[in-house]
């Protein structure tokens, strides 16, 4: 949360998660009840800003003259496309980086902008456990459909090694992935959200002024960033234990 919030807590003296929904009307989907939350506004947020930045990027890239040195908004635009590659081959090799550069790209920049949009008085999408479960799930049917193609029935001979009496704890290290990748950042985030919603709701005002702007370094920069770098190598990692050195 930013200053933005603070003033809404200030406000009503009360500490607020923004954990609630954005309107009282709610809509039918599926037979169900269900209505907008502070999470869909976010998440609509964001990938507005993604997708206006991919726009202006694809431009960007199309008119440049390869004659003449690239402006100031390209040269961030070639900076984060080198950096995320490198970071993607490192992890996974040259060959499997081709493959899943993209992917891993985008990831990256969907849960580092979720991330940092605390700062704008947003509540953070990966602050709500219905973002980052489906996410971690993408993650670990990549690591089957992967592993078996690759890896063909040595996947489910793997599950028997290195004797048989290890199967149980194997099956359950199998589908105990997509829960604790999902709980890590979704634990970590909402706990900066929820130390950030006590710390303005609770403080004196002279205080709130100065003193989280420290916080708002360490709880939504530093762990955003931290958290959205340890997810997609956990990510490239499994993925590419699964296909395997011999692929």
């Amino acid at each position: 949360m930013s200053w933005v919030n603070s003033k809404a807590l200030l406000a009503g003296g009360e500490v607020d998660f923004f954990i609630r929904g954005y309107t009282d009307k709610k809509f039918m989907f599926l037979g169900h009840e269900v209505y907008l939350t502070t999470t869909h506004i976010s998440m609509i947020i964001v990938m507005a800003f993604l997708l206006v930045f991919a726009l202006f990027a694809n431009h960007a890239i199309k008119k440049a003259d390869p004659k003449e040195a690239p402006g100031p908004f390209l040269n961030v635009v070639e900076l984060i496309v080198e950096k995320l590659d490198g970071m993607v081959a490192s992890s996974m090799g040259a060959r499997n980086a081709v493959k899943f550069r993209n992917y891993v790209s985008a990831l990256f920049l969907f849960i580092l902008t979720c991330n940092l949009s605390g700062l704008l008085g947003l509540r953070p999408p990966t602050a709500d456990f219905g973002v980052t479960f489906p996410l971690a799930v993408i993650t670990w049917v990549m690591i089957q459909y992967n592993g078996f193609k690759y890896q063909k029935m040595g996947k489910i001979k793997g599950l028997f090694e290195p004797i048989f009496l290890f199967f149980p704890m194997n099956l359950i290290s199998e589908f105990s992935t997509p829960v604790s990748m999902s709980l890590r950042l979704f634990g970590n985030i909402l706990s900066g959200t929820v130390m950030m919603g006590l710390i303005y709701g609770l403080l004196p005002k002279v205080l709130t002024l100065v003193w989280p702007a420290a916080l708002h370094v360490y709880l939504d920069v530093f762990s955003g960033c931290i958290q959205t770098y340890v997810f997609c190598m956990l990510t490239m990692c499994f993925v590419a234990d699964a296909i395997g050195e011999d692929a």
